[in-house]
């Protein structure tokens, strides 16, 4: 009989924070060489977990075993030092530097010669360390010239540069494109043949049941049960991650579908061209492609942030020019950003704050001053409309769950009272229930006569929730469906730019 190697254990953790129990009595095993996903709603508590495992956290109670050795980390650093690293959801790369200043910050002294630091050496290594990976990326390229996909890869080789013997990975596909993320799984694969042992946190959980071994599941703080990926279906594991059954993941609402709201004519931009489509009263209007193929590009330009080179966008049937986001927020027109973490929140605001960002200037007394009986009465409004879990207005929004913070942003967006709402990734990084509820949101604003263009790389999501779906390739219309004649393998035929046999 094959003998398990445990590389790591977590026994009977307790974490609290401000008398909120976050963690109660949770254990979890990772054996030497596996894919372990780690997986649970929003405040599920698997963040938690792992900052305790890197000592980001220091626990309550209970006891970490690694390597056969109890171990009291005293810092992430230390944790880093003894093989255990963590690739974070949010970026934290610093952009004015390159490639390799990143990978390698604060151990520059691997590349010191006669005192002085070698830069040439250590671009070096770092090419072949990108190479050894299949990540075509310049050493010396700066940072804040990379999309966000390029910087998670950054942040990727980052980790592996540590020749670590846990990697901790915390949603690591949801930024990346489809061949990136084989590309990733790849590399997990590779790892995980040279005994790394890896911990995958992922609320795709397609993925899960792609590249893992086995899956804990934590809900509400507390250990639900472990499983090996082959010995458990799809419709078990989501019961397990929310207490329930979701039969209807994507709550498709009856609405009435009229008038047309913004007709788009012969639309050309830096990364498009001869975009033509309309949305119409009541209609949610879905747009698909690989990550670069222009959907976002499309959009930023209709929302006024890229430049428009030719073309006409109508509202209600009357053109109109949209040099800026206030133009477009007057027209009608708002846009929630697929870039929570640095375009949507600001996370040194409350949740009151948030919210008020759109709309300020009808709130504005005397020029300078908030009307704050009018902006607490609208948070509040908001709050209890959306169901966002909050201790109170005033909290920080960075103190939400994923999925309370995308409710807070809409509610910032439905507050300018818009006729077109554009929804870019509105359920990127957020869990399986709170999915569901937004959703539902999704499906009562059509139902109320709101035009809306949902945005989505996750193509079930795109079917169940759009009455027409809209391919998009290389900055081009390329396909139309409806929602009742759309198939994943159609969508993604025509993504390809392969749709001769489907």
């Amino acid at each position: 009989m094959e003998s398990i190697e445990v590389t790591l254990l977590a026994r009977h953790i307790n974490k609290s924070f401000q008398g909120l129990q976050a963690l109660k009595n949770v254990s979890f095993e990772l054996r030497r060489g596996e894919v372990h996903a780690l997986i649970g709603e929003n405040g599920a508590g698997k963040s938690t977990l792992m900052k305790i495992l890197l000592s980001i956290y220091k626990l309550d109670s209970g006891e970490i075993i690694y390597k056969d050795k109890a171990v009291h980390f005293k810092d992430p650093h230390d944790a880093l030092s003894h093989g255990i690293s963590m690739i974070h959801q949010e970026i934290s790369l610093i952009p004015t530097m390159s490639v390799a200043e990143n990978v390698w910050i604060g151990r520059e002294k691997n590349f010191l010669r006669f005192g002085l630091l070698d830069n040439a050496k250590r671009n070096e290594t770092t090419q072949k360390l990108l190479h050894d990976i299949g990540v075509n990326l310049s050493p010396t390229a700066i940072v804040s010239s990379l999309s966000v996909a390029n910087m998670q890869l950054v942040e990727i080789v980052r980790a592996i540069s540590y020749n670590s013997d846990v990697v901790i990975m915390d949603e690591p596909t949801s930024a990346l494109t489809e061949s990136e993320i084989e590309l990733l799984y790849t590399i997990i694969k590779d790892l995980a043949l040279k005994g790394v042992s890896v911990v995958f946190i992922s609320h795709k959980l397609e993925e899960i049941f792609k590249i893992c071994d086995r899956v804990t599941i934590l809900r509400d703080g507390e250990y639900i049960a472990t499983h090996k990926c082959s010995e458990i279906t799809m419709p078990e594991l989501i019961r397990l991650i929310v207490g329930r059954s979701l039969d209807d993941l994507f709550p498709k609402l009856p609405a009435k579908i009229s008038d047309p709201v913004l007709e788009v004519q012969n639309l050309c931009g830096d990364s498009f061209s001869n975009v033509s489509f309309t949305v119409h009263k009541g209609e949610i209007l879905g747009f698909c492609g690989l990550m670069g193929a222009g959907r976002t590009e499309i959009m930023r330009a209709i929302f006024g942030i890229d430049r428009i080179h030719s073309g006409n966008i109508l509202l209600f049937n009357k053109p109109v020019k949209i040099p800026s986001p206030k133009a477009a927020i007057g027209n009608g027109i708002i846009m929630l950003t697929e870039d929570r973490l640095r375009l949507g929140a600001i996370y040194a605001l409350s949740v009151k704050k948030n919210v008020s960002l759109a709309y300020l200037r009808s709130i504005i007394k005397f020029l300078c001053f908030v009307k704050d009986n009018d902006e607490g009465r609208d948070a509040q409004e908001i709050v209890k409309r959306l169901d966002i879990k909050v201790s109170s207005i005033n909290q920080r929004i960075n103190l939400l769950s994923g999925g309370n913070q995308q409710k807070v942003i809409l509610g910032r967006c439905l507050l300018t009272k818009p006729k077109l709402l554009i929804l870019d990734e509105p359920t990127r990084g957020i869990d399986v229930g709170s999915k569901s509820e937004i959703h539902r949101m999704i499906s009562q604003l059509a139902q109320e006569g709101l035009a809306i263009i949902l945005i989505s790389s996750e193509l079930p999501e795109v079917i169940g929730m759009s009455d027409r779906i809209l391919v998009v390739r290389e900055g081009k219309i390329v396909f139309e469906t409806t929602h009742e004649k759309a198939t994943q393998e159609e969508l993604i035929s025509h993504s390809f730019g392969n749709f001769k046999e489907i």
